[in-house]
């Protein structure tokens, strides 16, 4: 029997999901072939102290009774090292593992922006997901529709507000917003699970809604909304430099009129704000066009591994791609595994896949 392959999960982390990839962490390490992996963690808290945790240390994260939070307490140091047989694990009390894999369970800044890929291609590992540059740009939500809509991709309408267009020119950012049909969303340029997004539907709440997004980023994104229905992607990278997959696509649900997906029905509500319904109910033709989108996005912005495109599909069967999501909420009950069961892997094959494709890739430039 081959040697088991020793994956590091890195969990916790700076942005304001921190709780989420706890969760994360916990569903991953769960569903880990122990035959074939041997587990170790690397919880990251919310002011970036790096610690080393067990394989079950993470299991328990969820059993709090509350939203999860890496302490520092009680876990040594741990810090990444470079040596010439690749990747190591070093604790602050003497601990030296050689690592294969790097699986970064990290949701919004300092974690899927490029920030600790670049961190990780330094150090000479294989990781999981997309690059520096793709997590970078589809991080950024004003990044992400430059390089779709150069590639030819539909993206709506939208305004960018930088920290010193606000500061110098309020009224003129306003008033390129005015340009726009409401209602408009209101968002942190590079943030993740809805958090600091206002749906804005009178101009009177534009200025509430920018400092509530300027908050969690500077830089502020104001897209319009689209009226049709939230389709969302799953895109698995192909084996052996073939070509990526896509997923059954599924279709996000909100109950309000008035509402929208925010962070709250995702994750706080369970089913009474929102509904996901996997497979969508969409024809065999839309289906297949979704798919082809959702690969030529992921294609377009360089990805690797795993991403989610969120799209939207109107009544005239026009396609839109929302944003993409290099490093998707990864539980047992998110809609990325959800749409890959229902085109036939269960979670503990999705959670291999990708542990594979990462060890395919070669390091350095690719």
């Amino acid at each position: 029997m081959a040697d088991p392959i020793t994956v590091a999960v890195v969990f916790g982390g700076m942005s304001s999901e921190h709780s989420i990839s706890c969760l994360t962490a916990a569903n991953v390490v769960a569903a880990m072939d122990a035959d074939r992996f041997t587990v170790v963690g690397i919880g990251i808290s919310p002011d970036g102290v790096w610690t080393s945790w067990s394989a079950q240390d993470v299991l328990d994260l969820p059993r709090t009774g509350s939203l999860p939070e890496v302490s520092s307490v009680g876990h040594p140091g741990v810090t990444l090292q470079r040596h010439a047989d690749g990747c190591h694990l070093v604790t602050s009390d003497g601990i030296d593992t050689p690592i294969d894999v790097i699986f970064p369970l990290l949701h919004g800044p300092y974690g899927e922006d490029g920030t600790i890929q670049g961190l990780l291609e330094m150090n000479g590992a294989r990781y999981v997901g997309c690059g520096v540059a793709s997590s970078a740009n589809c991080m950024d939500k004003h990044l992400t529709k430059v390089v779709l809509s150069e590639a030819g991709i539909l993206v709506g309408p939208y305004v960018v507000v930088r920290p010193h267009e606000w500061e110098d020119d309020r009224q003129g950012c306003l008033d390129r917003i005015g340009e726009l049909t409401m209602p408009v969303f209101v968002k942190p340029a590079r943030g993740g699970s809805s958090v600091g997004i206002t749906k804005v539907t009178t101009g009177d709440d534009l200025v509430a809604a920018i400092e509530q997004a300027r908050r969690f980023d500077p830089k502020v994104i104001v897209e319009q909304g689209i009226t049709g229905r939230e389709i969302e992607c799953s895109v698995l990278d192909g084996h052996g430099g073939h070509a990526p997959r896509a997923s059954a696509p599924g279709e996000i649900i909100v109950h309000d009129p008035d509402g929208f997906y925010d962070f709250q029905a995702k994750y706080l509500t369970g089913q009474d704000r929102a509904t996901v319904s996997i497979p969508a109910d969409l024809d065999e033709a839309t289906s297949a066009r979704v798919q082809q989108v959702a690969i030529d996005a992921f294609r377009a912005l360089g990805c690797e591994g795993l991403a989610r495109i969120d799209t939207f599909v109107t009544g005239d069967g026009t396609i839109y791609v929302n944003e993409p999501n290099t490093m998707p909420g990864f539980t047992t009950t998110s809609g990325f595994p959800l749409m890959w069961q229902a085109s036939g892997l269960t979670y503990p094959q999705i959670v291999t896949e990708l542990v594979e494709l990462a060890l395919e890739r070669p390091l350095g430039l690719r």
